[in-house]
């Protein structure tokens, strides 16, 4: 067991009753998890406010509670600690439980709008190719080396993290690569972490449900990296008009990377098809399975961390050429009537509009583009007449449907969407709510060398309605469907 006041190491304390040199067992900030001499920490959410459940966390064993403010009732025999921001106050109880298990490591962050999956997932596989022993915290999954967990937010809680940067040290882990997304900063989830590095991959339009604008989305993105320490390194896409911004105020080390203007890593696309990318990057040419100009900028960043991390230029090169691409992510498969079907995580405007660029880039023009593609309810409302605009000013056919609907009408979403539907492109759309009947539909439209693109839910393999998540995966549908046609 370990002492309160020892957790309590670096946490700016307001206010205490009580004692803090007692023995506690471990730290809990959902009361339904306290067991004896545990400690409560109250966390005030955007849903509800853990003050509410403290008397719940004392009738389940807690002995000490870490709050914003005192409660009325002060029980005897209780550890009462008053910080001014539990949310922090976690962060750094968590990394002082587990032993600060960041600094024993190399935990490289990555953050931005889009390619955080891509570009974290394979640096775990290029890492682990290399014969290292890595971990990867990302929304896909968590994996400590080889053992995977299931993963439920894209940066999880303090505690969680905590929990598996200790696994990791355990394993024998070297390196890790996390998502670092703008709630789990705006939350302090990664406060008293020790980053390696830090990348950023572009900013655009996303999460504004959450952050009063996207200044206020831009700055929290901004401040990963202006608490990165002077032995750290921090990689920024200067192709995007936030890339130096982003960096400007970091004491980091400051690395850049670009497809269009100068940069410390270049690269330049020689080709671009459908089975993969030739490029040349820092004046050395390579072949990589993954395709598309935003694929370009993902193998870039790569590139650049695995150099700063201490790789040789020549063994990425080797390393990048034999990496596979991230479940979800521009997944596809070509039936034997030569349909092309596309499954893709795309579900904001800049990510939609990147994917389908790329196809239109590739394509002959000869044949269909037929785009499926939905929003998620309880998220960001503004973007779904942009996505609309996108996907019917690109594509040949649409479909509008379903994506995760959570808590929301379907049939609402779908006509928020419809308002970006222009006059000349109404023609070519459809709309059906149900998610499954829309691919059914969308096969049955496609005739040979069409290309099918789903786009939104990649890797899940959920849909989300009315709070209950039905078994829902977007290339298994595609296949099942393709077979019953005999396509």
């Amino acid at each position: 067991m370990m002492q309160l006041k020892d957790i309590l190491y670096k946490v700016s304390i307001e206010a205490v009753k009580g004692a803090t040199d007692l023995s506690i067992n471990k730290l809990e900030f959902d009361s339904r998890k306290i067991e004896f001499n545990d400690v409560f920490i109250a966390i005030e959410g955007s849903l509800s406010d853990g003050h509410t459940f403290i008397d719940k966390a004392l009738n389940n064993g807690a002995v000490a509670v870490i709050c914003n403010r005192f409660p009325d009732v002060i029980v005897n025999g209780v550890t009462y600690i008053q910080v001014k921001d539990t949310n922090l106050a976690l962060a750094l109880m968590a990394s002082n439980y587990y032993g600060n298990p960041s600094k024993d490591l190399k935990l490289v962050g990555i953050t931005g709008t889009n390619g955080k999956t891509t570009v974290a997932s394979l640096l775990y596989q290029l890492f682990k190719n290399a014969g290292f022993k890595v971990g990867l915290i990302s929304t896909v999954k968590i994996l400590v080396d080889e053992v995977e967990y299931k993963a439920t937010h894209t940066t999880p809680d303090s505690l969680t993290i905590n929990f598996y940067l200790d696994e990791m040290i355990k394993a024998g882990v070297s390196h890790c690569f996390m998502e670092v997304s703008s709630h789990g900063i705006h939350q302090k989830r990664t406060k008293a972490l020790e980053f390696a590095g830090g990348v950023f991959t572009n900013l655009s339009h996303d999460h504004l449900d959450y952050h009063n604008s996207f200044a206020e989305y831009r700055d929290v993105k901004k401040s990963f990296f202006d608490e990165m320490s002077k032995s750290a390194f921090v990689v920024t896409n200067t192709d995007d008009k936030n890339g130096s911004f982003m960096i400007q105020n970091s004491a980091a080390k400051k690395v850049t990377y670009a497809l269009k203007s100068y940069a410390d890593y270049k690269a330049l696309i020689l080709e671009n098809q459908l089975n993969g990318l030739l490029l040349k990057i820092n004046e050395n040419e390579v072949w990589v399975k993954l395709i598309g100009a935003f694929n370009a900028y993902n193998l870039l960043a790569i590139y650049a961390t695995a150099v700063e991390l201490g790789l040789e230029n020549f063994e990425v090169l080797r390393l990048i050429s034999n990496l596979e691409s991230v479940s979800g992510r521009f997944q596809f498969f070509i039936t034997k009537n030569k349909i092309t079907t596309i499954v893709d995580y795309a579900h904001t405007p800049d990510a939609l509009e990147n994917v389908l660029d790329t196809i239109n880039e590739i394509r002959t023009k000869n044949e269909q583009l037929i785009t499926i593609v939905g929003c998620g309810g309880d998220r960001d409302v503004t973007k779904r007449p942009i996505m609309a605009k996108i996907a019917t000013t690109l594509s040949d056919k649409v479909i509008l449907t379903s994506d995760n609907p959570r808590s929301e009408d379907p049939i609402d979403i779908i006509q928020q969407m419809e308002k970006g539907v222009e006059l000349q492109n109404q023609k070519k759309t459809l709309s059906i709510v149900d998610r499954a009947q829309a691919i059914k539909v969308a096969c049955q439209l496609a005739n040979t060398n069409d290309i099918i693109l789903i786009a939104g839910k990649g890797h899940e393999n959920y849909q989300e309605i009315k709070g209950v998540k039905y078994h829902f995966d977007d290339m298994e549908t595609i296949k099942e469907v393709l077979n019953q046609l005999d396509k």
